[in-house]
């Protein structure tokens, strides 16, 4: 069993908590997507140091990040810095931060045999960075604020393996499916396992709140949401409950969030998840 850590300073401001449980609040928060990031010269001036991933991976800086729009609004909540596709770097596969283009992976999945490049063993210690940010940033919140941590859906995370990077239609991805259904699925699944024990990772570090980003729903017509990418979403839900019970966790809000999956909201509302994001 897990111990929670009971080290961190109390919470002050838990609106965002009560929020998600369905409890009165004061006023109702607005979760915008975005803290950290460009628009900030004060993350610029990080980023003119260090590469994206290594800013990632280095809890100091991550933590730095994640306080600076702190220190200029006043925030229901706070989000760790880090990205979706630290779980593919973790399995293996090679990704790179370029200027002007965002996430590139070099050597993407081509076909089902790629599938055996995936190093499912000790994926876990290889996240452990993300870990340690977390509970370094719960402390130097001081309790002002809950804290996020997050992770991408097992669909979006496997359209960025088999597309190499970002893409506007996901044919490749979608060419998946249709050609290689048992490999498909079986990525899917692969996926589905590791975004559960990364999850839990987060919670056990101290995260608060979590969110689960269906990025790349958008791609998938109705029919193939229902198929391809909410079966994994619920499962996800029900073994994060699962294991918050059989580890003694305190069980943490669940926010998911499926971009362009508007046709779907009554089957995401019937999943579990305490909060259904809008976009």
């Amino acid at each position: 069993m897990v111990a929670e850590n009971k080290d961190f300073p109390p919470l002050k401001n838990d609106n965002v908590l009560r929020a998600a449980r369905g409890e009165p609040v004061d006023r109702v928060p607005v979760w915008v997507m975005r803290q950290a990031g460009r628009y900030l010269p004060e993350f610029q001036a990080v980023r003119a140091k260090h590469d994206f991933f290594e800013v990632c991976r280095t809890p100091e800086l991550a933590c730095e990040v994640t306080m600076q729009p702190l220190r200029r609004f006043d925030l229901d909540a706070s989000i760790i810095f880090s990205d979706i596709l630290v779980i593919p770097q973790a399995l293996g596969i090679t990704v790179e931060m370029k200027p002007g283009v965002g996430p590139v992976l070099p050597e993407p999945l081509v076909g089902p045999a790629d599938l055996e490049r995936l190093n499912q063993t000790g994926t876990m210690d290889r996240l452990k960075y993300v870990g340690d940010a977390i509970t370094m940033m719960r402390h130097m919140l001081e309790g002002r604020i809950p804290l996020y941590g997050f992770t991408g859906a097992p669909w979006t995370l496997m359209g960025y393996m088999i597309e190499g990077g970002g893409s506007k239609t996901m044919s490749k991805a979608k060419g998946w499916l249709a050609d290689h259904p048992e490999a498909s699925h079986k990525l899917l699944n692969i996926l589905t396992d590791q975004v559960i024990e990364y999850l839990l990772l987060q919670v056990r570090a101290g995260a608060q709140i979590l969110q689960v980003f269906e990025s790349s729903a958008e791609h998938l017509s109705k029919e193939q949401y229902l198929t391809v990418a909410l079966p994994y979403l619920k499962r996800i839900r029900d073994d994060l409950h699962r294991r918050f019970a059989e580890e003694g966790l305190t069980p943490v809000p669940l926010t998911l969030f499926s971009k362009g999956a508007m046709h779907s909201l009554p089957e995401q509302a019937a999943t579990g998840y305490d909060v259904i994001g809008l976009d």
